[in-house]
């Protein structure tokens, strides 16, 4: 098994035209802005792509990249489980606009999906909320839904995973057309 490595902001930008990019994030998320040049696989994806980013890493560094890098070291180690070599950008496409770089944005995209980081946020808040809710006018047990909440949010900073997300990123808005996926496999195979 090959160990992922992580490159700096810099180091990425210098190399960025030597670099075969892959965004794991959600194709909502890569519309709002990605590196130039990368290609979306999402996470949830990335096993059925396996020939085509270990044919591409043949040819080249492969750099995984999303939006803080969580998901992009998740698919590194999937990655390296499967004798891949990548390496993963360091505080995703967030450290690379915060250096001063600038993030590619398709003209005329039309998805507007919120950040998966933010549909997190939104659903974990409104689930508590109505728990809560539900639990004043209800009855008191139902309060475990905000418990419920709370300790996912425990585990998940202490595991730096996100059950919510992997659920919420199989929701239709999040999911990559077929025909999309397809498309961005053949690029790969031609990189």
């Amino acid at each position: 098994m090959t160990t992922p490595t992580a490159l700096g902001t810099g180091e990425a930008h210098t190399r960025l035209h030597e670099l075969i990019v892959i965004d794991v994030r959600t194709p909502g998320e890569y519309a709002g802005g990605h590196l130039p040049g990368a290609l979306n696989i999402p996470l949830d994806q990335i096993q059925r792509a396996l020939p085509d980013i270990r044919h591409a890493a043949d040819r080249g560094d492969v750099l995984v990249v999303c939006a803080s890098g969580a998901r992009s070291e998740n698919a590194c180690r999937l990655l390296a489980e499967n004798g891949i070599d990548t390496a993963t950008l360091s505080g995703g496409t967030g450290a690379w606009t915060a250096d001063g770089h600038e993030l590619h944005r398709p003209e005329g995209a039309t998805r507007t999906t919120w950040g998966m980081e933010r549909q997190v946020r939104f659903t974990a808040g409104t689930i508590v909320l109505l728990g809560l809710l539900l639990g004043l006018l209800v009855h008191p047990a139902l309060q475990i839904l905000s418990a419920g909440i709370a300790a996912g949010l425990v585990f998940s900073a202490l595991t730096n995973t996100c059950g919510m997300a992997a659920v919420l990123a199989k929701l239709p808005h999040n999911r990559p057309r077929a025909t999309d996926i397809d498309a961005t496999l053949a690029r790969l195979r031609t990189h």
